[in-house]
């Protein structure tokens, strides 16, 4: 299991994907069309009991972000953006929990006009 400390970056690489998005183990301060970003989600932390050891569960939102074409906007490109998340972190050696997906959004930044969608994960971890 991934310590708690380095589970966002741990998390980050697994979705690295240089053909299709730029990855943020952290919320930005401007959010940019293709990307991915690992945010906590509420509750971040939750401790539970397993055979007498406190183990954290970490859980986050990873959120798909995609421009915005025009009026039906790029849900095809959320779609595809989804599918590829979770490809990929089925691919990875987390045990990660994947719960639901969110309904497309728009996202307005100083950048311009995006469309999001946020995946719920939880991911049983290690305090160090």
């Amino acid at each position: 299991m991934t310590a708690i400390t380095t589970l966002r970056s741990t998390l980050a690489t697994a979705l690295v994907d240089n053909t299709r998005w730029q990855v943020f183990s952290f919320p930005p301060a401007t959010p940019i069309a293709n990307s991915v970003i690992i945010q906590p989600d509420d509750p971040y932390i939750e401790p539970t009991n397993n055979n007498n050891n406190i183990a954290p569960l970490a859980r986050f939102k990873v959120v798909v972000v995609v421009p915005m074409f025009d009026n039906q906007g790029n849900l095809s490109g959320v779609e595809d953006h989804v599918v590829a998340v979770f490809t990929k972190l089925a691919a990875s050696t987390l045990k990660v929990n994947i719960g639901s997906v969110s309904a497309p959004s728009v996202m307005t930044t100083v950048a311009g006009e995006m469309l999001s969608s946020e995946i719920a994960i939880s991911i049983l971890t290690t305090w160090s």
